[in-house]
């Protein structure tokens, strides 16, 4: 089944971009098909809706003209003919067409064919001179039709020196019906009625502002590959949050186009890990922009291959020489980061620290050494602490044991330890003891205190 979709042709007849004027013709499909229903009306009446909707926010637009040109509207299509003829222009070019379109639209009725190849071709006349800023938005809600190739009247018009950029917005496509426009130009799907007006108000905003851009997160070779993080786009210099978006790679392998106002520069803040931020970005009116960040990124994810004693840990990331806590990463957890250099502290007993490089592309590999079992009984509650033994009489402390209990049972990673303790209810510290032990790899100690 057929879906509703708009096309945005973007018509540059050896125009420059100093020129003011912008005008936007708009084709809208009667066919016989538009009858069909869709989302509780026919397809018809949801883009007379959507374009009465659309051209009464242009109302009052400065230096803007619309006009409107219809097709399959005048010739009934039955079984054995068509009329590939049926396109016409029912709204030329002026100023204040807003009301006349309205009209003409209400009184329109689906009837006819598909032209859609005789339609492109016939617009191209449909504008009064080449100076402006020219597009067409084509409503319609299938293939064409008739013997003509849409492909093919594209390709005669870029021949002729008519630039033609479409931008495909479906609603509830199938990708593979889509790619039929692929000879066009690129497309955008969206999958319920209130998205694809946002949609079309994007793409409308784009006709007049024919300002976008593309944020390229590059990786290590300059290529931009890195994606799927969150970005905050702020007026620059202030806490004004204008955009925020999940950095997306199109289905043509490119960042996604953005529509931006241009008329403001920008802060970008890129929510890696660490954050990058890139100050004071401005856009270039009429023209598609391309934002430059370095991004490399790679992975960290932390594992113990060899412990059967099913750790859980945690640990604290942070960057080379700085304390600050970056990231709290869980056990076999894998977090993208930064390329560079992080200190990392894993949340065994005793700690462990280490120092890893994160590589473009790449999963560094964290494997922690297999932890023993300390356990401890008593006749009677103990305090007391457990120590590693760090050489040289020196000593770092691990943990506090239970106060007052005569068991305790301790994971702790391979070394050599000391216990220090007395028995709570005795009252000198000349009842404090000692004992030193060893835990080795996925062994249990059992200490008698």
């Amino acid at each position: 089944m057929r879906n509703l979709f708009f096309i945005l042709f973007l018509s540059s007849f050896g125009l420059t971009f100093s020129q003011k004027t912008t005008r936007i013709l708009f084709i809208l499909d009667a066919s016989n098909s538009m009858n069909l229903d869709w989302d509780k009306q026919t397809r018809m009446d949801a883009a007379k809706e959507i374009l009465i909707q659309s051209v009464e926010k242009l109302r009052g637009v400065p230096n803007l003209e619309i006009a409107l040109r219809v097709y399959g509207h005048q010739s009934e299509v039955t079984n054995t003919y068509q009329d590939c003829a049926d396109t016409k222009l029912e709204v030329p070019f002026a100023a204040n067409t807003v009301d006349a379109i309205q009209a003409k639209v209400r009184t329109i009725r689906a009837k006819g064919a598909t032209p859609i190849a005789r339609s492109l071709e016939a617009s191209a006349g449909d504008f009064p001179d080449t100076l402006a800023r020219n597009f067409i938005i084509l409503i319609t809600d299938g293939l064409e039709s008739c013997d003509n190739d849409p492909c093919l009247i594209a390709k005669k018009l870029k021949d002729k020196g008519v630039k033609v950029t479409p931008f495909v917005i479906g609603l509830g496509m199938d990708l593979s019906y889509l790619e039929k426009f692929k000879c066009i130009g690129s497309y955008s799907d969206a999958e319920s009625k209130d998205a694809f007006k946002v949609v079309l108000s994007n793409v409308i905003s784009k006709a007049l502002l024919n300002t976008t851009a593309q944020i390229n997160l590059n990786d290590i070779s300059k290529k931009p590959t890195e994606t799927n993080v969150t970005i905050f786009l702020y007026e620059a210099g202030t806490q004004n949050l204008k955009y925020t978006l999940t950095h997306t790679i199109n289905r043509y392998g490119n960042p996604d186009t953005l529509i931006l106002d241009p008329n403001l520069k920008y802060d970008i803040v890129v929510n890696t890990l660490p954050k990058i931020e890139k100050k004071n970005v401005a856009l270039q009116k009429f023209t598609h922009n391309i934002i430059q960040i370095d991004a490399p990124q790679g992975f960290i994810k932390l594992i113990s291959t060899k412990n059967i004693n099913n750790p859980n840990y945690n640990m604290r990331v942070s960057l080379k020489d700085h304390p600050q806590t970056l990231n709290s990463q869980t056990f076999n957890s894998v977090q993208k980061y930064l390329v560079g250099t992080y200190d990392v502290e894993i949340f065994t007993l005793p700690r462990t620290y280490q120092r890893v490089e994160v590589t473009q592309s790449k999963t560094t590999i964290i494997d922690v050494i297999a932890s023993g079992t300390f356990n401890y009984t008593a006749t009677k509650g103990l305090v007391g602490q457990i120590f590693v033994d760090k050489g040289n009489n020196s000593f770092e402390w691990v943990c506090n044991l239970e106060d007052g209990l005569k068991e305790g049972k301790w994971t702790l990673q391979p070394g050599n330890y000391k216990v220090i303790y007395r028995e709570k209810e005795q009252k000198s510290t000349a009842y404090t003891k000692e004992k030193s032990f060893k835990i080795e790899s996925n062994r249990t100690l059992n200490i008698n205190l």
